[in-house]
């Protein structure tokens, strides 16, 4: 890689040696990939990117995706160049032939600009060598727009030399390392904010919401309310597995688009869907009587269907489904779960907000770098340095899991570190985990499956949430995947392409056995309340797990919701969490107690559990209770502390990461961070250890550095300082 020094007489040599061969590049017949060899790769590597990976960094870690060029007409299935650090994109480039006009066309631009919006980068770039242009992507892209709307700098070859020090602070492997690039990004936002992908889309989906119940409600009078949110529920999530599938190259592009063209489109989509079935064995396209008994049975428009199919395509569409993150798709499910379909006397259909959402104030995603956090100290700690075979029986749960995005990032680890693994070992002798791919080697879609159903558990009490997970966990699968490699692997293992995940993702009540309410539904709960409470047998549902003593590692965002809100819509509830758990014994308390709770009661003896949590119970009265049975076992291992830094933007609850260990521990390791940015991007933060001597069911006041032997002095005085100011004033 290049030091900047270095690059600069790199970049004059590159300009100069366009230069004199400017009319050779210009001819009709150069193409674009000899541009990208002779002109755009050496300009990248100029800028310190390791284009060609000579350090043979492992695939999935290496700094610069390449995709190949294509010089004929096509469907491009990514961008030209990806720039990341680790596993994480920073930012696009788009190459193009000399002579595309860069500063006037605006098709490229459109182009570049729907990659990087759907992907959710900040920042991409496009040139030709001769020209480039660099674009803030945060806003919706249109194929009306013209090639200067959101470009925010624009060099020609011939201002290389003389503003090379410029672009340089901004897209060299140094800058990105160094962070100038993220300030570079946020100090292009545009003034008028952004529209970004997942509002975009979740604005989308809550539209097809609308209108296919409505639709479904007219044309289907006998089509009951639960049924009702299933099935617009099934349809959207498999438009969705579709669409994405076909610009992933695993489904024939446009087949939605040529369904949406004839006289029953419904009709259609449902045949389409059973074909899905036979080849992926998938849960949303699963027809059968033990599946989806109603969605094959109803009567849709295709005057209903039709455009929500049409806006899913170049040129209308502004999504490239090819780049969307799989957890994007988790953030803006979550957001459409937060609602859901009631039907009026009339039968008509009417889309509301939940009351535990509306009392909650809104749904609140948990950012990639928490999940991230969470899943490398706990799973992380117990897949160190091990075989895929010595993690063989470990399993991973999250107890209310939503959309399902620490269970995507907890099986992204997990791929990542068997991928390794095998990489590392004699990838030779694993020929069912692993399959070359020119020089790189990946996971075989049967590995890919075992990991999932082998290590991943979920449960939520929302059915439809718990689809969703499903949706993001097949999809996940699919990952790289594409017509041609499954086909290469599918006839080699004689299975369909998908696992079934009904045995590891269940819809019930975490909190509430159905040992309770045995002999008791009559004098507690009527029918409906006794479907909607939806309670969970975890030794029937996970009965090989719970003999061997439990989870190894259990995750997640319980739910935050005060007790004296929930009475409002399930008071009985309320009770039973008091009669049932200890952490529940005191005051209005808030229901992620009661989840911390019941945490640890299903952790095995070497179990680990890391949430992110309100941090209020450290010190407010109904916390006294989970801090004494935190205390008595001594679990508690490590903490970060966010103080009044927001994790959830727009939220007003102050959080922190609990880990606890079931086997309890003598230190706790203590990170108060001061910035939330800089701990997230460079790990700044304050360090310490506390003795667990320390824990106890008083007040928590944790602190490390500078204060902490005074802190514990004024701790140990038996007058506290409160008590003397509430005397004084």
């Amino acid at each position: 890689m290049s030091s900047y020094s270095e690059s600069v007489d790199q970049i004059a040599g590159l300009v100069s040696y366009f230069n004199t061969n400017r009319q050779m590049f210009l001819i009709a017949g150069y193409k674009e990939a000899q541009v990208r060899a002779n002109l755009i790769d050496p300009f990248f590597m100029a800028l310190g990117w390791d284009v060609h990976n000579t350090k043979r960094v492992a695939p999935q870690y290496m700094p610069v995706v390449v995709e190949p060029s294509l010089d004929d007409e096509g469907q491009r299935k990514a961008p030209d160049y990806a720039f990341r650090v680790g596993r994480e994109t920073k930012f696009f480039g788009e190459a193009k032939k000399v002579g595309v006009s860069i500063k006037t066309d605006p098709g490229p631009a459109y182009q570049l600009r729907r990659y990087a919006w759907s992907a959710k980068l900040p920042i991409s770039l496009l040139t030709d060598f001769e020209e480039l242009s660099v674009y803030d992507c945060r806003t919706r892209p249109s194929e009306k727009d013209k090639a200067a709307t959101g470009r925010i700098r624009y060099y020609s070859v011939d201002e290389y030399a003389d503003r090379w020090r410029e672009i340089w602070d901004i897209l060299s492997y140094d800058a990105v390392i160094g962070g100038s690039f993220d300030q570079f990004a946020e100090s292009a936002r545009g003034r008028r904010g952004a529209s970004e992908v997942d509002a975009e889309f979740l604005r989308e989906i809550e539209g097809w919401r609308d209108t296919l119940a409505r639709n479904m409600a007219l044309r289907n009078p006998a089509l009951g309310i639960d049924d009702l949110n299933d099935a617009v529920q099934r349809i959207i999530d498999r438009i969705i597995f579709l669409r994405m599938a076909e610009d992933r190259g695993i489904e024939p592009y446009e087949q939605l688009l040529r369904i949406a063209g004839r006289d029953d489109a419904y009709a259609d989509l449902i045949a389409l869907c059973r074909r899905a079935d036979a080849r992926y064995n998938a849960g949303p396209f699963d027809l059968s009587a033990k599946g989806d008994r109603v969605t094959a049975k109803l009567t849709v428009d295709t005057k209903t269907l039709r455009p929500i199919i049409n806006d899913l395509y170049f040129p209308h569409s502004p999504y490239e489904f090819s780049v969307l993150p799989i957890q994007i798709l988790g953030n803006i499910y979550e957001q459409f779960l937060g609602k859901v379909i009631r039907l009026t006397p009339g039968h008509q259909a009417k889309v509301e907000e939940k009351p535990e959402v509306k009392k909650a104030g809104g749904v609140y995603y948990t950012p990639t770098y928490i999940v991230d956090y969470i899943v490398r100290n706990t799973l992380g700690k117990l897949t160190e340095g091990k075989s895929p075979q010595q993690i063989k029986d470990i399993h991973v749960l999250d107890m209310a899991c939503g959309s399902g995005s620490f269970l995507l990032g907890a099986y992204q680890h997990l791929l990542d570190h068997c991928l390794r693994w095998y990489g590392e070992h004699d990838p030779h002798e694993h020929a069912r985990e692993v399959w070359q791919q020119g020089d790189a080697w990946k996971l075989t879609i049967a590995e890919k499956k075992r990991i999932l159903t082998s290590h991943i558990f979920g449960v939520d009490i929302d059915r439809q949430a718990v689809e969703v997970t499903k949706l993001s966990l097949l999809l996940k699968v699919l990952e790289g995947e594409s017509d041609e490699t499954l086909g290469q692997q599918m006839p080699l293992f004689q299975e369909r392409a998908l696992p079934n995940l009904n045995a590891n993702i269940k819809c019930g009540n975490s909190l509430i056995g159905s040992d309770y309410l045995q002999g008791r539904q009559g004098e507690l709960f009527d029918d409906e309340e006794t479907f909607r409470v939806n309670t969970f047998d975890w030794e029937r549902e996970f009965p090989d797990i719970m003999r061997a003593g439990g989870f190894d590692c259990i995750i997640g965002n319980p739910p935050y919701i005060r007790i004296q809100t929930m009475k409002e819509w399930a008071p009985l509830e309320v009770e039973i969490y008091k009669q049932q758990y200890a952490a529940a014994g005191s005051g209005n308390y808030d229901i992620y107690v009661v989840f911390v709770e019941k945490g640890l009661s299903l952790l095995n003896k070497q179990g680990r559990l890391g949430y992110i949590l309100p941090h209020k119970f450290f010190n407010a009265k109904y916390g006294e209770p989970l801090r004494r049975l935190i205390a008595s076992g001594r679990h508690l291992s490590h903490v970060v502390h966010f103080g009044d830094q927001q994790v959830f933007a727009g939220a007003t609850t102050y959080t922190c990461l609990l880990f606890l260990d079931k086997a309890g521990s003598d230190v706790c390791r203590f990170v108060k961070v001061d910035d939330l940015v800089k701990w997230r991007t460079s790990s700044v933060a304050t360090e310490g250890i506390v003795p667990a001597s320390n824990i106890t069911a008083s007040e928590w006041n944790l602190t490390v550095g500078d204060g902490t032997v005074l802190l514990e002095k004024l701790n140990q005085m038996p007058v506290k300082l409160a008590d003397v100011t509430d005397r004084i004033f």
